[in-house]
Parts: structure tokens; C-alpha cells; sequence
């Protein structure tokens, strides 16, 4: 990371970059035309501030550009924080959007036969092995778990595992899949998320994005 360069913004990809933009406009920041035409391929965007660019990426990807400096600053759930729990950001502001549960889920036909106190080992489908195992293991309870990246859903009804741990919006494609939310293991929201050391070796130029963004994320 150079002292010269300009400033990076790293945004996530699909659900949540749509209630992201919003605050993005009203920090006063707006990216060139291609960042909203479907067709163009690029990834990385010109915006109308002066030495700050913004790059769009897949939101478990947001929290690795911004520890190892690749981007100064960027938006990440705090379901991504807590799984790679890097010592390399600071998240200073709550922007009180992308409001859902990381939860595990079994299908329907087994709640009733099945006692969670009695659990000692579980194979569990999920995105998060990290927050999984240590979840589990703070209760006693050894997780094996298979990483999926998506389709989590699909892992009960086709053998791979009986339960799996996802994030919960509405719950509605749990019930579409016979599954059913058992226990929550954390609420999640996307946070402004900082690179230590650019903080620290720019702080007038990164300071005023962290206080813009809390004074819109205060208001709303």
C-alpha cells in the first residue's frame, strides 16, 4: 500500500450492494456509468471524488482486499468478520443494512425427534467452518463441517449432511427446501470496514470517510 495512491472502495457484489449504494450516494460519492451497466466487465471504477476509485467484489472477498491492503476501505457483513477475524481491520461504523441471521437448519421431519442438548458430533454444510466449529465447540459439541459456497439447502435432502448453518433472511427458502430455522447464532449487519495501517499512515484522508459514513448511518 503506497502513500500515493489513490484511495479504494471495495463493495460487495449482489444483494447487498443495492442497499449499500444509497449511503454511497449520500457520502457523496458516485462512480462512472459503467459501474451500473450490466453488460460491462470491469471491476474496478473511476468515481466523481478525486483519488478514489471503487472496486466491486464478492462480499467474503471485501474483507481480504481491505486486511492485506489491496483496498483502504470497503462495506462487509459482519457474518464475513467474525468468520476470518482478521487483525488487519478495524470496523468503526454499523450501516444498519443487510439485516439477516446466521442459523442452523434441519429438515422439518427430524425437529421433533431431535434433542440439540444431546448433540457430541455433527456434520454440518456450510460457507462458515469457522464461526461453525467455534460455535459448537463452545458448547461442547464437535462440528465436522463440508464447505459449500451455496446451495446449502440441497445438502439434507441429498445425503451430504442433516443439517447445515446459512444466513436467514425471511426464512422463506428454508420452508421452499423442508427445512427448518433451529437456532441462531448470530445476527448480522454490514459494517464500514477499515485497513489498520491505512488509517493509521492516512489518517486525513481516511478519517472523514469513517465520520461521513456513521453521520448517514446515525441519521437513517
Amino acid at each position: 500500500m503506497h502513500a500515493n495512491q489513490s484511495l479504494i472502495l471495495a463493495l460487495p457484489k449482489g444483494r447487498i450492494l443495492k442497499e449499500v449504494m444509497p449511503l454511497v450516494n449520500r457520502a457523496g460519492i458516485t462512480p462512472e456509468p459503467a459501474f451500473d451497466d450490466p453488460s460491462a466487465r470491469q471491476l474496478q471504477f473511476a468515481t466523481n471524488v478525486e483519488g478514489l476509485s471503487i472496486i466491486r467484489v464478492r462480499s467474503f472477498d471485501v474483507a481480504t482486499f481491505v486486511a492485506f491492503g489491496a483496498a483502504h476501505f470497503g462495506v462487509a457483513g459482519n457474518d464475513v468478520l467474525m468468520e476470518f477475524d482478521y487483525g488487519e481491520i478495524y470496523a468503526p461504523v454499523d450501516l444498519d443494512i443487510g439485516h439477516c441471521r446466521l442459523s442452523v437448519a434441519e429438515p422439518r421431519d427430524m425437529v421433533e425427534s431431535d434433542d440439540p442438548t444431546r448433540w457430541s458430533h455433527i456434520r454440518v454444510a456450510t460457507k462458515y467452518p469457522g464461526i461453525t466449529r467455534k460455535h459448537f465447540a463452545a458448547r461442547g459439541v464437535q462440528a465436522e463441517c463440508i464447505k459449500l459456497n451455496g446451495a446449502m439447502e440441497l445438502a439434507p435432502g441429498l445425503g451430504l449432511c442433516r443439517r447445515i448453518v446459512d444466513l436467514v433472511s425471511t426464512g422463506a427458502t428454508l420452508r421452499e427446501n423442508g427445512l427448518v430455522e433451529i437456532e441462531k447464532i448470530a445476527d448480522v449487519t454490514s459494517r464500514l470496514i477499515v485497513n489498520r495501517a491505512a488509517l493509521k499512515t492516512r489518517p486525513t484522508e481516511v478519517q472523514p470517510w469513517i465520520d461521513r459514513f456513521r453521520e448517514i448511518a446515525d441519521a437513517a
